[in-house]
């Protein structure tokens, strides 16, 4: 049975820096503010010329330019049920994004049928020349059933390596039991190409009476997601009150929720059985007991932070304030150790921009876009 564990973390001197930078790491790392005056931002996309593209999630979408200039919101987004967790969620530039100038992004989308229902989606469009605007706006994928309610509608976005786009998928909260129903798309990671059909080596792709667009099931949350240098894909999900995990994705792998956790009900009791393994169903490559509240997460795939860091995963959290940093090694976590312990903001999103730096987005009503300088 998988150990409940916490790998060491490591304490941290706080150095002295200018005013313009948040107190960070000794080993010279510092915390610069790009941007600020951002309401609640969810992901921060990097769409070339130093310019950068931030969801807030009440529904609005803003370009940061090169010198931390905020704009208007842009015009053409589809309709958004912005409440509670919802809103305008995740957001990832094509990897031709230099040519075609489209973007992919998840939101929270009201049901046109049903008043009060809704559902996350995954849609395309085109930004504009004058980057003012979204034109050829299509959702690729809509998560099904719809559900009355405004919780874990989980929304993260990754192109594969292989061009076909990966979505994370909450459970809905209530809806819980249903992540291990590879009916429909609760609590799961789907897999869709890029015009919205479904790629024929999907692992349920011709099971009779599953979701052809399912690639891994029994999530509960999932809140960070990236490739690493091989390809694959990592994930981050929130548990209840314990039990974070971290894991590897792979195709048609049941990860356990809400069957296995080592979270515990809000207000107490355990879930379901109460167990934390079960056979046929996937440990997580590591959990934080109690929760820190996962967010964003990137890989250091730069040898801008040394070449200690190089490598390594990045994760927000939100509970605590701070950055993660995860050691690997043989896809195992060795060790951890807390970055930016004094921010104290939610963190929600954790990138790497293409020139190697690593940026965050913290959540409040007054959100800032920070970039980490070595």
């Amino acid at each position: 049975m998988f150990a409940p564990m916490l790998p060491r973390i490591k304490k941290i001197m706080i150095v002295a820096l200018a005013s313009a930078l948040i107190p960070a790491h000794a080993l010279a790392v510092q915390a610069e503010v790009v941007a600020d005056g951002l309401a609640h931002p969810w992901a921060v996309a990097f769409v070339g010329d130093g310019q950068m593209l931030v969801t807030e999630r009440a529904g609005r979408l803003r370009l940061v330019g090169v010198d931390g200039s905020v704009s208007d919101p842009l015009v053409g987004l589809p309709d958004i049920a912005a409440q509670r967790q919802g809103g305008l969620l995740d957001l990832v530039p094509d990897s031709d994004f230099a040519n075609n100038r489209i973007i992919y992004f998840c939101y929270s989308r009201p049901d046109p049928t049903q008043a009060g229902l809704n559902s996350t989606a995954m849609a395309s469009a085109r930004l504009s020349d004058d980057a003012k605007s979204l034109e050829s706006v299509r959702d690729l994928f809509v998560q099904s059933p719809t559900y009355r309610g405004g919780f874990h509608f989980g929304c993260r976005i990754v192109e594969g390596a292989d061009g076909t786009l990966y979505m994370g998928l909450g459970d809905r909260y209530q809806l819980m039991q249903e992540a291990q129903n590879t009916a429909n798309e609760i609590g799961k990671v789907i897999r869709v190409n890029k015009d919205g059909s479904i790629p024929t080596d999907n692992p349920f792709a011709n099971t009779p009476g599953a979701s052809a667009a399912v690639w891994s099931y029994g999530h509960r949350n999932i809140q960070g997601a990236t490739l690493d240098p091989q390809g694959r894909l990592w994930m981050t999900e929130h548990g209840p009150q314990g039990g974070d995990e971290l894991n590897l994705i792979k195709p048609g792998v049941n990860y356990g929720w809400p069957v296995i956790t080592y979270g515990v009900n809000y207000g107490g009791g355990q879930i379901g059985e109460g167990i934390t393994s079960a056979p046929g169903m996937q440990q997580p490559v590591v959990h934080w007991t109690p929760s820190i509240a996962l967010s964003g997460l990137a890989v250091l795939d730069t040898e801008r932070y040394g070449r200690d860091w190089k490598g390594n995963l990045m994760l927000g959290s939100l509970k605590f304030g701070h950055l993660v940093r995860l050691v690997l090694k043989d896809d195992q976590v060795v060790d951890q150790e807390v970055v930016l312990p004094d921010l104290g903001q939610r963190v929600r999103d954790v990138r790497l921009s293409p020139d190697g730096f690593l940026y965050i987005l913290t959540d409040s009503p007054n959100g800032q876009l920070l970039r980490l300088i070595p």
